[in-house]
């Protein structure tokens, strides 16, 4: 009898263990998914391109890594804040409701503790380890992401124009990181970034039109409910970037890089130009051509640093 006893306990308590460690996994996953891990590897990317185009000599891979991480902290940071801030209307779109705070699997203390925490880490690590410079440069793009850009979404669409000043600042941050001084060359990357963001996060609001209005984002004017306006806004900055990728300002452009560069931006603009003639298929397209292009482009620009 006893020993039955016993095995039940035994058995009780692994089940325990088990549900235990469950819980656990799934908090951490929740907590992982704050800090939008899809979005910071491209914000690594490009810190990653703004360091090594800033680079002279041999790439100091210590610095690089330790830009890297200060960098990572604060965007982390500032994904898990606006989520914060937005964890009410995120609950009111498909797109957002079953993140963790609109769930309900991790509560509003917990969330705004963990961004603040991730948030200072990561300022004072590039403050101590890397440089002022780009600790200043993180924590203006946190800043101006979460108390401009974030409650721009819901008074007007200029949002995505405003938001993609923080959204370009991983360049100048990687840049600052090396030790570099912001020049002209820096700016010219910095630009990239921010055209670039028009193609990509306007396509983004095509799809979701409806599921932004429900929450009350006003990420595309109230006026173009035809999106012709949105559409043409989209081939206008793609052909700016285009432009401004294939005749660098402060960098000599070669034969090789310019016939790559206006390859890449004839692959994007191909989607642009569907995206034109048809809004309802050609979003989607351009959402994962945009997506693709990006890390070429970069590639490209590192490729022939001068």
């Amino acid at each position: 009898m006893n020993r039955v006893k016993i095995g039940d306990m035994a058995t009780s308590s692994l089940r325990t263990n088990l549900f235990d460690a469950k819980l656990l996994t799934s908090k951490l996953r929740d907590y992982y998914t704050l800090t939008k891990p899809e979005v910071n590897l491209l914000i690594l990317m490009t810190t990653s391109a703004g360091y090594y185009m800033a680079s002279r000599g041999p790439l100091r891979v210590a610095g690089l890594i330790n830009t890297l991480i200060g960098t990572l902290l604060v965007a982390s940071g500032t994904a898990t804040l606006n989520q914060w801030m937005e964890r009410t209307w995120d609950g009111q779109t498909r797109r957002t409701a079953r993140r963790p705070l609109p769930a309900g699997r991790v509560s509003s203390g917990e969330a705004l503790i963990f961004g603040v925490l991730l948030s200072v880490t990561g300022g004072l690590y590039l403050a101590l380890v890397v440089n002022s410079l780009s600790a200043l440069l993180a924590i203006s793009t946190l800043l101006s992401y979460l108390f401009v850009y974030t409650p721009l979404k819901r008074k007007t669409a200029l949002c995505t124009m405003i938001g993609a000043f923080p959204g370009a600042m991983p360049t100048l941050i990687g840049w600052a990181g090396a030790g570099a001084a912001i020049n002209l060359h820096a700016w010219s990357l910095f630009g990239v970034l921010f055209l670039w963001q028009f193609p990509h996060f306007l396509a983004i609001a095509l799809m979701y039109r409806d599921d932004y209005s429900r929450a009350g984002y006003r990420m595309l004017p109230s006026f173009d409910r035809d999106s012709r306006f949105t559409r043409a806004e989209i081939l206008v900055f793609t052909l700016a970037l285009i432009l401004i990728t294939a005749f660098p300002v402060g960098a000599p452009a070669g034969p090789a890089y310019l016939i790559a560069m206006l390859l890449s931006g004839a692959f994007l603009l191909y989607y642009v130009v569907r995206l034109v003639k048809s809004a309802k298929t050609g979003a989607s397209g351009l959402l994962h051509a945009s997506v693709l292009y990006l890390p070429v482009v970069l590639a490209v620009m590192m490729f022939h640093r001068p």
